[in-house]
């Protein structure tokens, strides 16, 4: 029998604090991560990410390094998610914004801060991009990466890659072990785009810029069958773990799901494909 991956999920800090449909949804345990677009307050996210540790998940706030302004707000925002909502695990990235809101361009200025540390955070997610970004090169990329496995050795965090989505499961593969033949060890977790219509993955992966794959979810929704139908994650997600199940050496652990398509219907795709562990 075919080990399933195992799988984190991604909601908002509104639905995390507001949804009724979250007791119960998910698991036990599992890693549910908190997104930051720069709208919500210090306070709702720490709402948010209280009840979901509360109902038993394990939040995971991100720190959008380009949205935050000063090292005050930021030690804030990780005392309060530390002390009040007993957050011991986040996801740190870049933020998405041309220009620097503030005092961090990047994620390492936030991470060399060491206010995570400071407050006991010592689990740490940080963007990988398989399909590269526009904001940097492949190489530069590559180098962050390796600033931030060292980071993770001479701290102690526990420390992974969590990736932006995608459709192109080889190219996903192929990027993980690319990273191990450079030297990164780090453990890998896939984004990828959990059950929703064609038109709404086009609308966001055109939004995130995530290149090669936004050909790939365009070319399919020019198929009128297929638009109706709509979006079937296995074909994404098979490869990759049929991929994992034969390798025992990869550094793909497991896919982060982007619930596009609402995450009570991505919820419930994982259930029934025995993902949730």
């Amino acid at each position: 029998m075919v080990d399933k991956i195992a799988a984190s999920i991604e909601i908002t800090p509104r639905q995390a604090m507001e949804s009724d449909d979250l007791p119960g949804l998910f698991p036990k345990g599992v890693r549910v991560y908190m997104t930051d677009v720069g709208t919500d307050t210090t306070e709702t996210i720490t709402a948010g990410a209280a009840r979901l540790n509360e109902l038993g998940y394990v939040s995971v706030p991100h720190f959008a390094s380009r949205r935050l302004t000063t090292r005050k707000d930021l030690e804030k925002r990780v005392r309060m998610l530390a002390e009040e909502a007993r957050v011991n695990d986040v996801l740190i990235i870049g933020g998405g914004l041309d220009k620097p809101a503030g005092e961090f361009a990047s994620s390492m200025d936030m991470l060399e801060t060491g206010l995570f540390d400071k407050y006991g955070i010592k689990r740490i997610g940080i963007a990988g991009h398989p399909e590269g970004s526009p904001d940097f090169s492949n190489q530069a990329a590559e180098e962050a990466l390796r600033l931030k496995q060292a980071f993770a050795g001479r701290t102690g965090a526990e420390m992974r890659i969590v990736t932006q989505f995608g459709f192109d499961a080889p190219g996903f593969i192929r990027w993980a072990n690319g990273l191990q033949e450079a030297g990164i060890n780090l453990p890998v977790h896939l984004g990828v785009a959990g059950p929703a219509k064609l038109t709404t993955l086009v609308r966001f992966a055109v939004m995130c810029g995530v290149g090669a794959s936004t050909q790939f979810i365009k070319k399919r929704a020019a198929s009128i069958g297929t638009l109706v139908k709509g979006f079937d994650p296995e074909e994404v997600i098979k490869p990759i773990e049929e991929h994992v199940n034969e390798s025992e050496q990869t550094p793909i652990k497991q896919i982060h799901v982007f619930a596009f398509g609402g995450m009570k219907k991505s919820a419930e795709w994982l259930k029934a494909r025995g993902s949730w562990v």
